[in-house]
């Protein structure tokens, strides 16, 4: 901010050179001869005014010489004429119309609003052989330092500002501090609090991959565990058939055995009918 400000005071130091090369020294203007107007001479001008058309611009440029050369060919026809200044600042009508009336011998009798102002002629008036002083800018020049005005108004606007900005920021620093210094002090706090913050992560990794090897192993255990009960239930499995096996083999020995029996039971039967028989 006082980097810009400086740069801003250096460029108003410039426009302040440049507009001395404008200024033209003020000669003394046509002599006014003072002329007392009583209240209804004043009304009726002012009436008169009123009810006519007739007016003089004074635009950005200001009041140079086509200004004054108007209002000479106003009065040619008419005692009173209108200057109507757009744009106008508050109070710089009352210069204008200073000014004015120096370079023309005119008389102000009235200043309507903050941009109108009336002025008669004269009784005993008479125009001028050169109607454009020589102490007025040209219409050109008058444009140039029309812009140079313009742009020192806005520098020293900035200027004003910026000086305000600073003296606020001035004061905030005397009550909490200069917050760069702040800035600077949680930089460098940062990197070791994210040297901690990795060092958590890592930690937590670890910690992760540990479970997920014992969860692994817990299920490669249980794997085995169970080929385990598959071999005992598959041998149980054998046992019982074995088991079923010989009893299949009992039970064919045991009807062999009831079919030799009862075999010698019709032998011994048919030998005893034979003894009968003799």
């Amino acid at each position: 901010m006082a980097c810009t400000s400086a740069e801003a005071k250096i460029k108003e130091a410039r426009l302040i050179e440049k507009l001395k090369k404008y200024e033209v020294p003020k000669l003394q203007g046509p002599t006014i001869e003072l002329e007392e107007l009583t209240g209804e001479e004043r009304f009726y001008m002012k009436k008169m005014s009123q009810k006519r058309s007739n007016y003089v611009p004074v635009g950005r440029r200001g009041v140079f010489g086509g200004v004054i050369l108007n209002m000479h060919m106003h009065w040619k026809k008419h005692e009173t004429v209108k200057v109507i200044c757009k744009p106008c600042k508050p109070g710089q009508v009352h210069e204008y119309a200073e000014e004015i009336a120096r370079l023309s011998g005119g008389i102000p009798i009235q200043i309507i609003g903050n941009d109108t102002i009336v002025f008669y002629r004269g009784k005993n008036y008479v125009q001028p052989k050169i109607m454009s002083p020589i102490d007025t800018l040209s219409k050109k020049k008058a444009l140039e330092k029309s812009k140079y005005e313009q742009s020192l108004e806005s520098v020293r606007r900035f200027i004003a500002i910026a000086e305000k900005e600073l003296e606020l920021y001035y004061r905030h620093i005397a009550l909490y501090g200069d917050p760069n210094l702040r800035n600077s002090h949680a930089m460098s706090i940062a990197p070791s609090k994210g040297f901690r913050r990795s060092e958590e992560i890592q930690v937590m990794q670890n910690e992760v991959n540990n479970s997920s090897g014992e969860t692994e192993a817990g299920e490669s255990e249980g794997m085995d565990s169970s080929e385990e009960i598959n071999t005992e239930e598959t041998e149980d499995i054998g046992s019982s058939n074995e088991i079923e096996a010989t009893e299949s083999e009992d039970i064919d020995s045991s009807e062999e055995t009831e079919a030799t029996e009862t075999m010698i039971l019709i032998k011994d039967g048919s030998c005893h009918e034979n003894q009968v028989r003799f």
